[in-house]
C-alpha cells in the first residue's frame, strides 16, 4: 500500500507548487498555459503515456443538468487551483443546450481537457476535445453493444471530434442507478471479479483502447478493490473507474488497485471542497 495519501500531502505541495499543473505562478499571477493544436488530438495518447508510466488521474464529473452557471465557475476555478486532470461531461438524460453552453463554458475558462462521456446518440459535440465512444460491454443489450454506436458513428465522424472507443462495464454499486434503468441492463455482481476480468479482457481483444468501470451515479458504494485489481491484473488497457467515489481515502484506495483515472461526480456536486483533497490523494499514488 505504500505510505498514506496524507503522508504525501506536503511532498506533493512542495514538489508541484499546490500542485497548479494547469496553471503558472509568476509574480502573483495565474496564466493558463496554452495547450497546442497537435494536444487537441491526443487526448487518448496522454492517457496512455500515463498509464504506461503509472501516473493516476483524477477527473471531475459534471452532468450539465444539475449544475448552473454559478456552480459550473466554481468547478473551473477549483479545477485549476486543485489539479484536476481532466472534465468529464454528460449524463444519463441532458436536456436542451445545456451541454454544448457547459462545454463552451469549460473551454474557455481553462485549459483542463474536456472528454464527453456521452448518455445518448445525441451528445456529440466539436467544442469538446475528445468523445468516448462508448460500447456497453457488460450487458446483453444489443442497442447498446452496437446499435446505436452505429447511428452515432456519421455525426461523431463528421464533427472531427476525438472519439476513444471504450468498454464500459457496469458494476453493482448496491442500488438501482440510472444507468442501469435506462440501459435495461443488469450490472456485473460487485462479489464477481472474474466476471468483470474476463468482461475487460475480451474489450481489449475486441480492440477497445480503453475500460470503463461504472457503480453509476448514485450507487450506494464504490467498485471493489479486488474487482479493481483483478482487471488490472488481467487487462493491460487504461482502466477509468467511477461511480460510488466519495471520500479522499476510496479515491486512494481505488487508484492503487490498479485504477489510472478516477472519476467523481456526485459527491463533488454536493461538496465542492473534496476537489482538493480527492486530487491530493489520487496524485499521490505511486507504481
Amino acid at each position: 500500500m505504500g505510505i498514506c495519501w496524507r503522508a504525501k500531502k506536503f511532498m506533493l505541495q512542495k514538489r508541484n507548487g499546490l500542485l497548479g499543473g494547469h496553471l503558472l505562478s509568476c509574480q502573483q499571477k495565474t496564466l493558463f498555459l496554452p495547450l497546442s493544436e497537435t494536444m487537441r488530438n491526443q487526448v487518448y495518447q496522454n492517457i496512455a503515456a500515463d498509464h504506461s508510466k503509472g501516473l493516476k488521474k483524477f477527473a471531475v464529473l459534471i452532468d450539465p443538468d444539475d449544475v448552473d452557471a454559478k456552480a459550473l465557475n466554481q468547478l473551473v476555478t477549483l479545477g485549476n487551483e486543485n489539479h484536476v486532470d481532466y472534465f468529464f461531461v454528460g449524463g444519463s438524460l441532458v436536456i436542451g443546450d445545456y451541454l454544448d453552453t457547459t462545454i463552451k463554458t469549460l473551454k474557455q475558462q481553462t485549459n483542463i481537457p474536456v472528454v464527453i462521456f456521452p448518455g445518448s446518440i445525441q451528445q456529440v459535440n466539436p467544442n469538446a476535445d475528445a468523445l468516448l465512444f462508448l460500447s456497453l460491454i457488460s450487458g446483453r443489450n444489443p442497442e447498446l453493444l452496437i446499435g446505436n454506436q452505429v447511428l452515432a458513428a456519421p455525426y461523431v465522424k463528421k464533427s472531427g471530434i476525438e472519439a476513444i472507443s471504450t468498454g464500459y462495464i457496469l458494476i453493482d454499486g448496491g442500488a438501482p442507478t440510472t444507468v442501469s434503468y435506462i440501459s435495461n441492463t443488469n450490472p456485473i455482481p460487485a462479489d464477481k471479479p472474474e466476471i468483470a476480468a474476463c468482461t475487460a479482457m475480451a474489450g481489449e481483444l475486441l480492440g477497445m483502447k480503453l475500460i470503463y468501470m461504472d457503480a453509476g451515479s448514485g450507487a450506494k458504494r464504490a467498485i471493489p478493490a479486488e474487482v479493481i485489481a483483478a482487471v488490472h491484473k488481467h487487462c493491460d488497457l487504461p482502466i477509468i473507474v467511477g461511480g460510488g467515489i466519495r471520500t479522499p481515502e476510496k479515491a486512494y484506495e481505488t487508484c492503487n488497485a490498479g485504477a489510472d483515472i478516477v472519476v467523481v461526480g456526485n459527491a463533488i456536486e454536493k461538496d465542492t471542497s473534496l476537489i482538493k483533497e480527492i486530487s491530493f490523494a489520487v496524485h499521490s499514488v505511486t507504481v
